[in-house]
């Protein structure tokens, strides 16, 4: 009886598994096209990113290496990203900002 109960389990589960993995497959997700095509960063973007144009990606990558070299996140808030000379002119004159703003900050920088 035991035997029949665990054969059962295991026929229902088989199907459910089969489900899901054809789920990720299906529905594996393509890159935005918009957030793909390169865009040319402002000449204070540029001072950080460089002056070659980017994806929108690729410059929140880069920006976010030179925040973490120079140590610019906020110690108690990781949120918060304090700005020095070269992100002063980017974040619009702020001394600090969220990273949700940064990122809608950055894209005013784009062309």
């Amino acid at each position: 009886m035991a035997a029949k109960k665990a054969a059962a389990k295991k026929t229902t589960a088989a199907p459910a598994a089969k489900k899901s993995a054809a789920k990720k497959t299906e529905g594996a997700r393509k890159p935005n096209a918009s957030f793909m095509k390169e865009m040319t960063p402002s000449a204070a973007l540029a001072e950080i990113v460089g002056p070659k144009p980017l994806p929108r990606t690729e410059v929140v990558k880069k920006l976010w290496a030179y925040i973490k070299k120079n140590n610019l996140q906020d110690a108690k808030n990781k949120r918060q990203i304090n700005a020095d000379d070269k992100l002063k002119p980017i974040f619009g004159g702020k001394k600090n900002v969220t990273m949700f703003e940064m990122t809608s900050l950055v894209n005013k920088q784009l062309s």
